[in-house]
């Protein structure tokens, strides 16, 4: 894994402006950054990063069940108690799942580690998936990347493919949704809603607050419509709280992603892959933060909590880093191990899984060992140099 400096193309915004890509600069400072790109053997991403994601995954998954089982379980994930039998429900049912983000710490040599899974509200979807594959493209028929350079993302194609399976098994109409004024979440949510189109799957938008509720506790849209199923780029546990969160239960809306993410979407889910699955080599130890000693290096991290707010690193050598942000409430505690540095730049690898399959990467880049929500975006490449015919092509 190298971080290696590039020429941007002269035509990138008039690229993204082309594409919808509105959300390049984020109040006024970069967002997608292509003055330089990760390059990765094949072997690094397939062996390090793909297989991995594959299994936590399945780890992840086979966790649902013993946690919607148990009211301590519940608890101690601190989902609420009006929404626990739902919850359940929704796993039992086998309500689909659309895709979900595994974020790594990774330098290229041994073990990429879990941070956390991002499996109800991930971002950054879009420029992994299309803005990046793009890129790729561009540079090479420019020359200034070899033909043979190749890229882990087969996300735009997953995407459609696991769209045109949810298409018997959401019930209609289906709505995509995310916070009116999020240019971010808003381009993401069009560019799904795009992706389902494709697999003939068609969906209305609407932004979340313009979502009513009937007089029988349906939700609705602007013209009183029930929604039978709803893609929601909005926090669960945030929805939870709402006003007409109470209505989830008994709506009968069928969500995606589905009512039992919010076990995975849980920081808690990691202590819980620990005790289950204790040295794995791709978790780090983690533990229900209960004040008892803690080791000489450590995270601690809120339940709910995103984009790297609200966290406290306590770094090995006795430093400290603290972010702030909106999160409270019980935290979970998790083995120091930083991320990488490239002189002063500090990636951190989200792997993407859609339905069930590991199938593309995005690298988000902070000049802090914390990775925030202004954290660049920067593309990717294998470069390898194996023997032609050893190179699995990902399009």
């Amino acid at each position: 894994m190298r971080r290696v400096a590039i020429a941007e193309r002269s035509n990138w915004r008039a690229r993204a402006a082309e594409a919808g890509f509105r959300f390049h600069t984020i109040d006024g400072a970069p967002y997608w950054d292509e003055t330089a790109y990760y390059a990765f053997t094949l072997r690094q991403i397939e062996n390090d990063l793909e297989d991995p994601s594959a299994e936590l995954h399945a780890m992840a998954l086979d966790l649902v069940g013993d946690v919607v089982a148990s009211e301590e379980l519940m608890e101690r994930l601190a989902i609420p108690a009006p929404f626990r039998d739902w919850i359940a429900e929704s796993w039992r049912r086998r309500d689909p799942h659309l895709y979900g983000r595994l974020d790594f710490a990774y330098d290229g040599n041994g073990p990429a580690r879990l941070y956390e899974l991002n499996y109800d509200t991930p971002t950054s979807l879009y420029e992994a998936s299309f803005f990046q594959w793009q890129w790729l493209e561009d540079q090479r028929n420019r020359g200034a990347l070899p033909q043979q350079a190749d890229q882990f993302n087969s996300l735009h194609e997953a995407l459609v493919e696991r769209f045109a399976e949810l298409s018997a098994q959401l019930p209609p109409p289906l709505y995509f949704s995310a916070v009116g004024a999020s240019e971010e979440d808003q381009g993401t949510v069009a560019y799904l809603r795009d992706c389902a189109a494709q697999a003939g799957l068609h969906g209305a938008a609407i932004a979340i607050e313009d979502i009513g509720l009937s007089a029988d506790g349906r939700f609705t849209d602007l013209d009183d419509v029930v929604i039978g199923s709803l893609f929601k780029l909005y926090p669960l546990e945030d929805l939870m709280r709402e006003e007409f969160g109470a209505a989830l239960p008994g709506s009968g809306v069928r969500l995606l992603e589905p009512a039992w993410k919010a076990v995975l979407s849980n920081k808690g889910i990691l202590p819980l892959l620990w005790q289950r699955y204790r040295g794995h080599p791709n978790l780090l130890e983690a533990h229900f933060d209960d004040g008892s000693a803690l080791p000489a290096g450590w995270v601690r991290k809120p339940l709910h909590s995103r984009e790297g707010a609200n966290v406290a690193m306590h770094m090995s050598d006795g430093r400290w880093q603290e972010s702030e942000g909106p999160y409270a409430g019980p935290c979970i505690v998790q083995a120091f191990h930083p991320l990488p540095a490239f002189d002063g730049n500090y990636p951190l690898v989200g792997s993407w899984v859609v339905g069930d399959r590991a199938c593309g990467i995005g690298v988000r880049e902070d000049d802090s060992c914390i990775t925030r929500d202004s954290a660049r975006f920067l593309p990717h490449a294998i470069v390898d140099d194996a023997p032609a015919g050893n190179t699995r092509i990902y399009v």
